[in-house]
């Protein structure tokens, strides 16, 4: 846990370094969309929450899904 603290700390001093060294806006494309013009350090801040949250989501989910797969091969395992 320490680890994982640490580890957090250290990416936010890093976002927070670069947000100061660039404080120039930027405007993010996808597609056919132009976002509006934001500085770095906010996208890089947005981008690790939106990175931390989808590790926390997406792992329980997928384990979900794999137990079901599981369960099913022992059912067939069991019928042979």
């Amino acid at each position: 846990m320490l680890a994982i603290s640490f580890l957090l700390a250290i990416w936010v001093s890093a976002i927070g370094i670069l947000s100061v060294q660039n404080a120039t806006p930027v405007s993010l494309n996808f597609f056919f969309f132009l976002s509006i013009p934001i500085p770095v350090g906010v996208v890089l801040a947005m981008s690790l929450s939106a990175g931390l949250i989808a590790g926390a989501i997406l792992p329980p989910l997928w384990m979900n899904s794999d137990s079901k797969t599981i369960a099913q091969r022992k059912e067939l395992e069991e019928d042979i």
